[in-house]
């Protein structure tokens, strides 16, 4: 029997620790190994790449930095981005994105609806809300809480929700002043939770940009990584007539190229693909064909490249380079940016602090200043500028 009482305290006591060290260590060992900062970096930036570099419009279509619990505003010793970091590499834009749900075993092939769900159990590692736990608009909304939170916290991030706010970021910094437009935009519309109405929700809350899937099918319709490779569902159809009359931009990133085309044949508004690669540069499940990209660019669309392998199909800033030249050459200098995935559990060889090095790899592959301006962040305010509601 004393035997028996000593293992239960024991059993007991590595219990307490292990919850201790769950709720502790965890969320930050999670966060340094998913969003690390690997592969090869390119070259330091020359004094004058600096002050070239200092002049742009620097914007990046996706971050989904409000997923991990650390500061927003102060830097970490971990993760791709903050204010602090931004501010060394110049941002004027950044997409904030809400992850809301991800599957157990995630990959680029086929997973299920129905898996085992990842961000409940970061959630209840990092102490989220009650709301969150069954809620994903819950979840949605307190991610964009903590951007809000941000921004009131910090002069050098304000929220951009209209273009009004967008020109007076643009004037604020014409003034010198260093400061950052922070937007709010969805990672997949499972964040809806089935219902229209939370469309009307999110729009309040100040999301701008709302993507359709992430890495399985929902109700909406079918994923590139999903099961069923369907197109648009007609609760998809209700829900991209919605957004698109409330003014939200719509993002296929991670959609089914059916429903991709289904939404273009749909929209009479252009589209973004916040995060990707090129399948013709990078032939990887990640990207959509050429084709169906094409017609994205056609209708007047915005593609934002990745920075991690599975889109560019080397971790380097050369690959992204190689990625944007191809882009621009097959698509069109106009409909080419930035769409880091940073803090997206990938891996990429800069964070925020050290984008000067993609501006210097630019000029040394012989990119000319207007093709440079234009994929650092002129296509992205032009596009906000063309499409965010006015106040």
């Amino acid at each position: 029997m004393k035997y028996i009482k000593f293992a239960l305290s024991s059993i007991a006591v590595l219990s307490l620790v292990a919850s201790i060290l769950f709720f502790t260590v965890g969320p930050s060992l999670f966060d340094s190994q998913m969003n690390a900062v690997v592969g090869d970096p390119g070259v330091d930036p020359t004094a004058e790449t600096l002050r070239f570099h200092e002049t742009l419009i620097i914007g990046d279509l996706h971050a989904d930095t409000a997923l991990w619990s650390r500061s927003i505003v102060e830097r970490a010793n971990r993760g791709h981005v903050d204010v602090a970091r931004m501010l060394e590499g110049n941002f004027a834009l950044q997409m904030f994105t809400t992850v809301t749900k991800s599957p157990r075993g995630q990959n680029l092939h086929e997973n299920s609806t129905d898996a085992l769900d990842n961000i409940s159990l970061l959630a209840l590692a990092q102490r989220w809300p009650a709301a969150t736990r069954d809620s994903l608009t819950e979840r949605a909304l307190y991610q964009a809480a903590r951007i809000k939170s941000a921004a009131l916290s910090s002069p050098s991030l304000q929220l951009v929700t209209n273009r009004n706010e967008l020109e007076n970021v643009v004037e604020l910094r014409k003034q010198g002043r260093p400061i950052i437009g922070a937007l709010l935009g969805t990672e997949g519309s499972h964040a809806l939770d089935g219902k229209l109405e939370n469309i009307d929700r999110l729009f309040d809350a100040g999301f701008r940009m709302m993507s359709l899937q992430h890495f399985f099918d929902n109700k909406l319709g079918g994923s590139l990584h999903g099961e069923t490779k369907r197109g648009l569902t007609q609760f998809g159809e209700q829900a991209v007539d919605r957004m698109i009359s409330k003014g939200i931009m719509i993002d296929v990133a991670h959609s089914s190229e059916a429903v991709v085309r289904d939404v273009l044949a749909r929209s009479n508004k252009p589209l973004i693909v916040s995060h990707t690669g090129f399948k013709g540069h990078c032939d990887t499940e990640r990207n959509i064909s050429d084709e169906t990209m094409g017609m994205v660019a056609e209708a007047g669309g915005l593609i934002g490249v990745g920075y991690w392998g599975a889109a560019v199909c080397d971790q380097s800033v050369g690959a992204i380079v190689a990625s944007l030249r191809y882009g621009i050459d097959t698509f069109g200098i106009e409909h080419i940016a930035l769409g880091s995935d940073w803090d997206g559990a990938v891996h990429t060889p800069i964070d925020a602090a050290n984008i000067a090095r993609l501006t210097q790899a630019m000029l040394d592959a012989e990119f000319s200043e207007t093709e440079i301006r234009a994929v650092m962040g002129g296509n992205m305010l032009r596009f906000l500028l063309d499409h965010l509601p006015r106040a």
